[in-house]
């Protein structure tokens, strides 16, 4: 299934039936006294979050969601009928805003989480309302109001607890494939990763979510490679795991460059992400040699003043270790 994660919609609630005007028929009496029933409120429109779905795939070709009108009244004082409501099922973590003014209106981050967005115009009374002593067969009744239209836009950041983040092949979807059960496409190539991936880690009673995040490239937080397109994905999450690959580089800058260009970029993204936890893992050690792999860990550690842990996800060396980080970076 494809991934779509920014979709624009119109949703209408429901016009209120009209009121109506109706009189008994008795004989010998012309008029008898009024009957007519009021007309049903209009459906009004819902949003409800789903764990279930991952996607705004649904919303991809219907453009407009329009819940039911309200019935007419009629004779013998017979209410019309309520239209029906409509619920439209989000992914977790769906963020909906007006798409004219751009106020966000609902932020649905818990499964079964509703918010009413477009109420049901209200039913017109029937002319039974309105008799009175100076009028004893009014011949009018109310109109039902008319729903309310509104356009909208859905924007879905995933609701992760750790990104795994890094330049493009650094190994994010081999790690990911390897401690959870998620199996996302893996190719020695850029670009692999083309939407982000979700997998769910579980340890002894605990359990925790990650995104595999596409590759950031320099200037992705102004639109280039994929961009800012996946770069929102990364706001809501409670720590990173930046993954290094290393294994191309034949000095320790080299490497330490390919970490900064992707800070830099996050951070001119959001400055508020250059807070969040890290975790700094340097990645497709298989080839080399401890003293290689020591050299560009000492070099790290130098310059961030912080441990750094070298990772194979293919031999598993370590592996362990930064499940456990990433355990205590959630919970602690």
């Amino acid at each position: 299934m494809r991934f779509i994660d920014e979709v624009k919609i119109t949703i209408q609630s429901g016009n209120g039936g009209d009121g109506a005007v109706s009189f008994r028929r008795e004989k010998h009496v012309p008029f008898g006294g009024p009957n007519g029933g009021d007309g049903g409120a209009g459906g009004n429109v819902y949003f409800e979050a789903d764990e279930n779905m991952n996607t705004l795939v649904n919303f991809r070709g219907q453009k407009v969601f329009r819940a039911e009108d309200g019935e007419k009244g009629a004779g013998g004082e017979k209410n019309g009928k309520y239209g029906e409501d409509i619920y439209l099922k989000v992914p977790i973590g769906t963020l909906i805003r007006d798409a004219n003014t751009q106020v966000i209106l609902a932020d649905l981050t818990e499964h079964g989480q509703k918010v009413l967005l477009a109420d049901g115009g209200r039913g017109g009374l029937g002319n039974v309302n309105f008799k009175s002593s100076t009028n004893q067969a009014p011949k009018f009744a109310q109109k039902g109001d008319p729903g309310v239209s509104l356009e909208v836009e859905l924007e879905l950041k995933l609701l992760a607890d750790i990104a795994l983040i890094g330049m493009p092949n650094a190994g994010k979807s081999t790690l990911i494939s390897v401690v959870s059960a998620a199996r996302p496409k893996i190719a020695d190539y850029p670009f692999t990763t083309l939407e982000p991936n979700l997998g769910v880690v579980k340890m002894e009673d605990k359990s925790y979510v990650i995104a595999d995040i596409p590759g950031l490239i320099e200037d992705a937080s102004e639109g280039k490679g994929l961009g800012i397109k996946f770069l929102k994905h990364i706001e809501r999450t409670k720590a990173f795991v930046h993954l290094v690959d290393v294994s191309w580089c034949l000095e320790e800058y080299e490497a330490f460059d390919q970490y900064v260009v992707v800070r830099t970029e996050l951070e001119k993204y959001n400055a508020e992400l250059a807070q969040k936890r890290e975790i700094i893992c340097l990645t497709k050690i298989d080839a080399m040699t401890e003293e290689e792999i020591q050299k560009f860990q000492s070099f790290f550690e130098e310059q961030l003043d912080k441990k750094v842990v070298p990772l194979s996800s293919v031999s598993g060396r370590n592996v362990d270790l930064v499940k456990q980080l990433m355990l205590k970076a959630i919970y602690e």
